[in-house]
């Protein structure tokens, strides 16, 4: 059955023409053939009518309208003929091929290709002539050409529509990448902007808390001492940091990053900043000195010490602050002790991104990080920061 939709605007300017073309040659008397059953020439009209009639649904129903159009062409083999029916049903055949479904676009042309060879054989054999092959040639024309076009274009079609869906999916693959580049360099600049100003602004805080709350006048003056040495000390981080950025720098961790030598002066910061606070510091560098470590991973344990020491500062009770350092030939081990204390509230307001900071970096570095309460040597309960980290930059993460 035709199918009741609106025919296409091109399908309709092909039935048009069709019909108006083959009306002009019928009026100037230019016919195919003589001597046919109907030999009234207006008869040869009804297939070129319903030939154009089917032009209409050459895209909607390909496969109805081709079977229609053949009896039609049949038809118009009875009566004087019109070349506007023989050329609109090469469009049928055509347009089945193309728009039609997968399992007619595969058969029509090999079946067109049997009926072609299959009239050839038959005709010669009949008229044992060689001009028999004139019809074998114009069946194969009117058939298997038209069908074998329409192949070459719905391969085409194929080919262009299966290049567009791969370059839709190489876009969004591009697109996801660049979104999961930008979400892990802001993390990336999270931790750092974090671990560069965390240590300085609660050394800030819990001084000034200091200063505001006694009244004495040699505190105060201690205080402020240490406040402006921390603001001086954040600016610069945060200048080299905003540098950093504005220059867009290529290498994941800049050659101006803190390394493991840089410690010393971060545990003396440590000892001015937490004096007040009843805590000590100790560094116990138990490495072996066997070389470089990669940039990666000093910078990774340089701010798991400054993270610790921060929040050490912030939490941990009056008491011995221990920071080890441990190396083998594939592991650098960190480990940062505080006395756990049972302070109602930090000295200082925290976000709680340090341990999540922490993690990330030992994550991304393919090591191991363990965080809680633990005992001490002398049984006392404190809290322990543990982190493995690779030192082969084969085994680096990334």
């Amino acid at each position: 059955m035709l199918a009741l939709t609106r025919p296409h605007r091109d399908d309709v300017l092909i039935a048009v023409v069709g019909l108006l073309g083959g009306a002009v040659l019928w009026l100037l008397g230019l016919h195919m053939q003589n001597g046919r059953l109907f030999a009234a020439d207006w008869v040869s009209l009804l297939p070129l009518v319903v030939m154009s009639a089917l032009a209409l649904a050459r895209r909607s129903a390909p496969q109805t309208a081709l079977v229609l159009g053949t009896l039609a062409l049949v038809a118009d083999q009875f009566t004087s003929g019109n070349l506007a029916t023989l050329l609109m049903y090469t469009d049928l055949m055509y347009a089945a091929v193309l728009y039609g479904s997968p399992a007619a676009a595969r058969r029509i042309p090999v079946t067109t290709l049997l009926i072609t060879v299959g009239v050839t054989i038959g005709f010669v054999a009949w008229f044992r002539d060689a001009q028999a092959l004139l019809v074998g040639i114009a069946t194969g024309l009117v058939s298997f050409l038209p069908a074998l076009t329409g192949v070459s274009v719905r391969n085409h079609r194929n080919a262009a529509e299966t290049a567009r869906l791969r370059a839709d999916q190489t876009a969004l693959l591009a697109e996801m990448d660049r979104t999961q580049a930008v979400t892990a360099e802001r993390a990336r600049m999270a931790r750092e902007l974090h671990d560069m100003v965390a240590n300085h602004l609660s050394a800030i805080a819990i001084h000034s808390t200091a200063a505001l709350s006694l009244d004495d006048a040699a505190t105060s003056r201690d205080a402020l001492g240490v406040i402006r040495e921390n603001s001086v000390a954040g600016l610069a981080e945060m200048r080299r940091l905003i540098g950093l950025l504005r220059t867009g720098a290529g290498d994941p961790e800049p050659s101006s990053s803190p390394t493991l030598a840089s410690l010393d002066a971060l545990i003396e910061q440590h000892r001015t900043n937490a004096a007040s606070s009843g805590l000590s510091c100790t560094l116990l560098d138990e490495r072996d000195g066997s070389g470089p470590l990669p940039a990666p991973v000093e910078l990774a344990a340089y701010r798991i010490v400054q993270e610790s020491l921060t929040n050490a500062l912030k939490h941990a009770a009056p008491g011995a602050v221990t920071v080890r350092l441990g190396q083998d030939a594939d592991r650098l081990t960190v480990e940062v002790r505080s006395v756990l204390g049972e302070r109602p509230r930090p000295r200082a307001p925290g976000s709680g991104a340090g341990l999540v900071g922490m993690r990330e970096r030992v994550a991304l570095l393919g090591g191991v990080f363990e965080a809680g309460p633990g005992s001490g040597p002398d049984g006392s309960r404190v809290w322990r920061v543990r982190a493995e980290l690779p030192v082969d930059e084969r085994k680096v993460g990334p």
